[in-house]
């Protein structure tokens, strides 16, 4: 068998969510799958063993970042990213598309590529789709994604084509400058902003460029959560039923379960991991601000049906102390639960479309969620 391969292994009979299997280098990562975010090589407040211990198989990082700091040069030099952050598993690098999109008082796009000062210390950089494609090579991620424009939400229909011929322009270049993937998928980016047919075009020539999975970009940007399931739903019916699809920075619990049924295969957000370090809880029955006084002596776990190890060992009224006191022990043990029920969803997601049954566990899911969430 390649050293990459995905398959579709079944399908949900009543909606477009299927199971599958990426098999890379470095892991066989099950699908539908969430990637926990590292953007500079760790997943912030956790060590890489507690991953592990979780069955996380597949990490993101990001190329900006990485780039930025410590240089990829440097990683490069001490063996590649997996080597250098210690993690044994797959990866998969962001171009740097959003970021830069994300400071753009800092930045300036021709068609040569992008123009910015980094947000540590004021230098000045640019990145074009080869720069992009080489430092990735350098990190030595299973997966890298082409460099895109993130098309910023709103935007005019010229706009959005403007940002789309450009994202098509610099994939063709991407995907020229990465024309072996003996050693790393190269997948397409789908923009178009909120417009149909933009995104139908979008879609169609990337599958003409020929890339091995296809990620559906600038959403979650500001647009409303039933015009982003639109759009997702709409683009994802048009991409190889064959290559994974990847909703990137998406999302919470119900943006997971609505993106599978409409056929998303990975997803990544920081959300998890952020909304974990500032006390924000995810539970069966919705979620839990830890702050609040409520849980001050409350003798009893997070989720009393989470098999983690912190609603295993510690009460919410310690998690609240740690919370209030600003210990450092906090961030790690919010973070590491909410992980672990992220990735817990997507184990019984899986099993639910291998049973043909996803559709009844969506909406129990969602009903008993939505019962408590503070």
């Amino acid at each position: 068998m390649p050293a990459f391969h995905f398959t579709v292994t079944h399908r949900d009979p009543h909606t477009a969510a299927r199971r599958g299997r990426l098999i890379t280098p470095h892991a066989v990562v099950e699908t539908p799958v969430f990637m926990p975010v590292g953007t500079a090589g760790t997943v912030k407040a956790i060590p890489h063993d507690w991953l592990e211990e979780i069955d996380a198989r597949i990490l993101l990082a990001n190329m900006y970042h990485l780039y930025l700091r410590p240089g990829h040069e440097l990683v490069r030099a001490l063996g590649g990213l997996h080597r250098f952050s210690g993690w044994p598993r797959a990866l998969l690098t962001d171009s740097g598309g959003y970021q830069v999109f994300s400071h753009r008082e800092l930045r300036r796009i021709d068609p040569a590529g992008v123009h910015f000062r980094s947000h540590i210390d004021g230098s000045s950089h640019v990145i074009t789709p080869e720069v992009s494609i080489g430092i990735q090579q350098a990190l030595g991620a299973d997966i890298i994604m082409a460099f895109d424009d993130c098309t910023p939400y709103p935007a005019t229909r010229e706009e959005a084509r403007a940002s789309m011929e450009t994202t098509l322009q610099w994939a063709r270049r991407s995907r020229a400058a990465h024309p072996d993937e003996d050693t790393q998928l190269l997948f397409g980016i789908v923009q178009g902003s909120v417009y149909p047919d933009l995104r139908a075009e979008c879609a169609g020539r990337l599958a003409e460029i020929g890339f091995r999975g296809y990620a559906i970009g600038g959403l979650s940007v500001g647009e409303p959560k039933e015009t982003m399931y639109a759009v997702t739903g709409a683009t994802a019916a048009l991409l190889p039923e064959d290559r994974p699809r990847y909703l990137m920075g998406v999302g919470t619990p119900e943006d997971l379960l609505e993106a599978v049924a409409l056929g998303v295969d990975m997803f990544d957000c920081v959300l998890p991991t952020r909304n974990g370090r500032n006390g924000c809880l995810f539970t069966r029955d919705g979620r839990i601000i830890i702050k609040n006084a409520r849980h001050a002596r409350e003798d009893r776990p997070l989720d009393p049906e989470c098999g983690c190890r912190v609603c295993r060992r510690y009460s919410r009224a310690y998690l609240r102390h740690l919370f209030m006191s600003s210990e450092m022990l906090s961030a790690t043990l919010n973070t590491f639960h909410n992980l672990y029920f992220y990735l817990d969803i997507m184990g019984q997601i899986r099993q639910s479309i291998e049973l043909g049954a996803f559709a009844d566990f969506k909406q129990n899911f969602l009903a008993r969620y939505h019962s408590a969430t503070e």
